[in-house]
């Protein structure tokens, strides 16, 4: 494919830059005879996973489509499924620029996006247009000004609006880079959010006549003994999938490197060991009570079968994509 040549010159441009520039590209071809341009042939390999079949285990993690603009087009490459989001229910802007860097020797990103978005409501008139094949899961999140404390009534109106139209729904309380955020995956705070969660699942589900799974992300930066508790308080729920992991504050592994140095989710290779690890530690406490979607340094066929191999069911791309292109998708498909 051209990407080899793409990438070289998206790589002279700021990222940020570089991924608004490529997105328009792919709005434009969407439902074009230049859609063949992105457009591979994969071949099936059903799982079923959280009551729903999914066409490959492959899927595109959130972040890269926040508001669903090019369902279509990223479809098209290839992916089981799609992840888009992570969406709040009010617009907002995200944190000042520059905020997403590439650490090129690495194979990572840091980013301090913040959870820009053009809002919930514009995600699911996107959604409604497209004509994506596979499973569509919808990431969702609380704006940046809502207290953490309230934090719950802003995912509950996420659930309600986009409920009719996602596969399943992840709910993000693992981002780095809105504050307090992470307070969310811990004791009583996580306990009274995923309670009011399957309450409203439940009631959606009488509502709309169907059952769609809620999964939780996680981020990669906790304890052995803080992963067992919200293992444990996963399954008290009956929380349909897990999704590990979110980005890592850490930067062991960066150290020396050009950006290692600038705050928010570290993503991409150097998280590839630590994700596997979680997921390796979740898979031993949850004992095949509930799915783990895997996701966090897969650049290769090598680093996906990892994954697969400590416990995931299903795994997600993002840095590795933007480092390899939609080739990547194929390798792994064929041959995991």
């Amino acid at each position: 494919m051209l990407y080899p040549l793409i990438k070289q010159a998206l790589f002279q441009l700021d990222p940020e830059r570089a991924h608004e520039l490529t997105f328009q590209q792919l709005k434009r071809i969407t439902g074009t005879p230049l859609e063949w341009l992105v457009r591979q042939s994969v071949p099936t390999k059903t799982v079923n996973c959280m009551g729903i079949a999914f066409k490959n285990p492959l899927g595109l993690a959130a972040g890269l489509d926040k508001d669903g603009d090019c369902i279509d087009a990223l479809g098209a490459m290839g992916f089981g499924f799609i992840e888009v989001g992570t969406v709040t229910p009010r617009a907002q802007p995200g944190n000042e620029k520059p905020r997403l860097f590439r650490l090129v020797k690495a194979g990572g990103l840091i980013n301090r996006m913040g959870f820009n978005n053009h809002g919930v409501d514009n995600l699911v008139e996107n959604v409604k247009k497209s004509h994506f094949g596979g499973v569509l899961g919808i990431n969702i999140g609380k704006n940046k000004d809502t207290p953490v404390e309230q934090g719950k009534d802003d995912y509950l109106t996420c659930m309600e609006k986009v409920y009719p139209y996602a596969g399943y729904i992840a709910v993000n309380i693992s981002s780095p880079n809105t504050p307090g955020l992470r307070t969310l995956q811990f004791g009583e705070a996580l306990d009274d959010l995923l309670l009011a969660i399957k309450n409203k699942q439940a009631t959606l589900q009488a509502y709309h006549h169907k059952y769609v799974p809620v999964a939780v992300k996680i981020a990669p930066d906790m304890t052995e003994a803080e992963l067992i508790q919200v293992a444990d308080s996963l399954v008290r729920h009956n929380i349909d999938g897990v999704i590990a992991t979110n980005t890592s504050t850490g930067r062991e592994l960066v150290q020396g490197m050009d950006h290692c140095g600038q705050t928010g989710g570290l993503s991409g290779r150097p998280l590839q060991l630590r994700s596997t690890d979680v997921i390796r530690q979740l898979s031993a406490e949850l004992q095949g009570k509930l799915p783990i979607i895997g996701v966090g340094g897969i650049d290769s066929l090598i680093a996906a079968r990892e994954k697969l191999a400590a416990g995931a069911s299903l795994i997600q791309i993002y840095s590795g994509f933007i480092f390899h292109g939609p080739r990547l998708i194929k390798d792994i498909v064929s041959d995991i």
